[in-house]
């Protein structure tokens, strides 16, 4: 039988299932080896390593396809979260490493890198930089990018890059808001006044994005979109004017709105684009979980294939395609180009936003075998339910070595 790892014991289904154990429920690796050894699979966690690393380099280059996609985007939302990486890197000196997001239109990557800086953004995005990491006055080829991101540091120094806009993200404010309320218990007024405020742009937005563009519906909403930003454009200079009357926690806020409202204000301009910058924070839930369970990566190379395996699946979910049956249908292919990744056509076969009709429908269903429901009833107990202990694996069929 074709295997997907040369000279391995194991099958795609197997290997498929390991992945998504890990990396999509967030298992650590020594529960996906205590499970195994519950069903009498006795198989240790370095030999579990060793397979996690021949996978990470038969997912590199669609992972990387993915990536180049998602590096072209015209809008990204943005967000980065700590990540521990257990080795020792020149030239660092603690664990504590940075996973980032970037989510495009049909794209979602993952990056695991030693650094919160400027230039995990511009290697991804392709930004040329001198020898000094000084970045262009301009995006080269009149490219024009907007990120949604909240007020970090390096999204801003990004932003005076002509060709990059900030879309500032009006939940962050909001926080701000809610956090001196909650600090200060006089500001109770002031922040409740503000919520509302934000609460109407919100509204307003929500509306826009339910109504067919063009009617009067639409219209409508729009215009009490902009009457909504002008009513916070107008309030906060009326309030910064007096600013030294103000509560020194409520200036500051108001600060932060003034400093960033261009950005804020920049929606405007693109109100077919959400609000805020939720859609990266809520793509960073998985690994984030993950972060919990298993604290992070044990290598180097544990990081690339997380960062890999995080950037295929949320993609292929995104296309409405099952990870487990995708990653075991591209391991099948891996497997019948002789234990290496697929090349050309047989690899683009597999970007997600442009699978066949065909492969679309196979690889959206769950590749375990399922209940026959049309069948009669036999008699005899009914069958148990699996319980909190049932890992979910189909050991006789799928993880048992070939």
């Amino acid at each position: 039988m074709p295997k997907a790892i040369g000279k391995g014991r194991f099958t795609t289904g197997f290997l498929a299932r390991l992945l998504v154990e890990k990396f999509v429920l967030g298992r650590p690796a020594h529960r996906i080896v205590a499970a195994l050894a519950h069903d009498g699979f006795d198989l240790a966690e370095g030999t579990l390593a060793g397979v996690f690393a021949a996978c990470s380099d038969l997912l590199a280059p669609l992972a990387q396809l993915i990536s180049d996609r998602n590096a072209a985007a015209a809008h990204l939302h943005i967000d980065e979260t700590s990540w521990n990486v257990y080795a020792a890197v020149e030239g660092k000196d603690s664990h504590r490493w940075w996973c980032w997001v970037f989510v495009g239109p049909d794209t979602t990557v993952f990056t695991i890198a030693p650094s919160r800086s400027t230039k995990i953004l511009t290697e991804h995005l392709g930004v040329d930089t001198d020898d000094d990491d000084k970045l262009p006055d301009a995006l080269p080829g009149g490219r024009e990018l907007l990120l949604s991101s909240d007020f970090y540091v390096v999204y801003q120094i990004l932003g005076r890059v002509d060709g990059v806009d900030n879309l500032w993200c009006w939940s962050h404010i909001r926080r701000y808001f809610i956090r001196a309320g909650d600090a200060h218990p006089e500001l109770a007024a002031w922040t409740a006044g503000w919520i509302e405020r934000i609460a109407e742009l919100y509204m307003a937005h929500t509306a826009m994005g339910a109504a067919e563009p063009g009617s009067t519906a639409h219209t409508w909403a729009a215009a009490q979109f902009s009457a909504a930003l002008n009513t916070i454009d107008a309030e906060r200079t009326a309030q910064m004017s007096h600013a030294a009357l103000l509560h020194p926690t409520a200036a500051k806020v108001l600060a932060t709105l003034d400093r960033e409202w261009d950005g804020l204000a920049r929606h405007r301009e693109f109100p077919e684009l959400a609000l805020d910058n939720n859609t990266s924070e809520r793509a960073l839930r998985g690994p984030v979980v993950g972060r919990k369970n298993y604290y992070g990566s044990g290598s180097v190379v544990s990081a690339q294939l997380a960062s890999r395996v995080f950037t295929i699946t949320a993609t292929a979910t995104r296309a409405g395609l099952n990870p487990l049956g995708y990653l075991q249908a591209y391991l099948d292919e891996c497997a019948q180009a002789g234990g290496a990744a697929p090349t050309g056509p047989a690899l683009t076969r597999f970007l997600p936003w442009a699978v066949s009709t065909e492969d679309r429908t196979a690889w959206a269903r769950d590749p375990r075998p399922q209940p026959d429901t049309d069948s009669e009833p036999r008699a005899g107990p009914a069958p148990q339910r699996p319980t909190d202990r049932d890992d979910g694996l189909d050991h006789e069929r799928h993880l048992q070595p070939a």
